[in-house]
């Protein structure tokens, strides 16, 4: 029987899945799927006293980790790679029951993982609430005459997570002036101007900025007056 080339063996005991059909040498059982190389002879895996393993594919490196660590017994099981010309990882055998454990402690991580995801996203919501209404009030606080709905309103659309809106750059988050007053043109812009149906008609950006500048500015004017609710005609 052909000898097979031997893969190092830095990771302990080492199962092979071989390209060719191979045969085991002592009880001539095959074509084997896996098998392992006793002085470059192939003995099938009862033959090697690992029939008793169960295989677990690569990628999930908690599971691997840890059913290696619950088994008594275990192996790494590696298969040649002819266009890269070197033997890699598929999986392991381990013990049954070891997987066993191995899968009950990454399924309490999984829970413990989803409960902290849980208490992170209600405290995001909290901290999203407070943001929102301290944007409102720094709008109010430059537009006194933006009545109160249409602050929130600003402040909640400027505001959203993973946005990229200007209330969650760096100087939105800071309440820095320059960043309340974009956002609060850019709602104007929209809501109380014909921009919106100027672009759907085919007028290009600037020229249609151009054209509604002026109701801007006649609202952030009226805004800008405590007791005031401008708008546009």
């Amino acid at each position: 029987m052909a000898r097979l080339a031997t893969p190092s063996s830095r990771t302990g005991l080492l199962v092979i899945q071989p390209l060719k059909r191979r045969h085991c040498g002592e009880c001539l059982a095959g074509p084997l799927s896996m098998l392992v190389l006793e002085e470059g002879a192939p003995r099938c895996l009862d033959c090697a006293d690992l029939g008793h393993l169960v295989f677990l594919a690569r990628g999930d490196t908690a599971l691997t980790r840890r059913s290696r660590e619950e088994s008594a017994l275990s192996a790494v099981v590696v298969r040649f790679n002819r266009r890269k010309g070197r033997y890699e990882r598929q999986g392991v055998l381990v013990e049954e029951a070891g997987l066993i454990r191995a899968e009950e402690r990454c399924l309490a991580d999984a829970e413990a993982r989803q409960r902290r995801r849980v208490r992170d996203a209600r405290r995001r919501a909290v901290e999203d609430v407070r943001f929102a209404e301290a944007f409102a009030a720094e709008i109010l606080r430059l537009f006194p005459g933006c009545p109160d709905g249409r602050a929130r309103e600003i402040a909640g659309h400027a505001s959203v997570r993973g946005s990229g809106r200007v209330g969650r750059s760096a100087a939105g988050r800071a309440l820095s002036e320059g960043a309340v007053v974009s956002a609060v043109v850019a709602s104007v812009r929209h809501v109380e101007t014909p921009y919106d149906q100027l672009l759907m008609s085919g007028v290009p950006r600037h020229e249609a900025r151009r054209r509604i500048r002026a109701g801007v500015e006649n609202v952030l004017r009226g805004w800008r007056t405590e007791g005031t609710e401008a708008g546009v005609g």
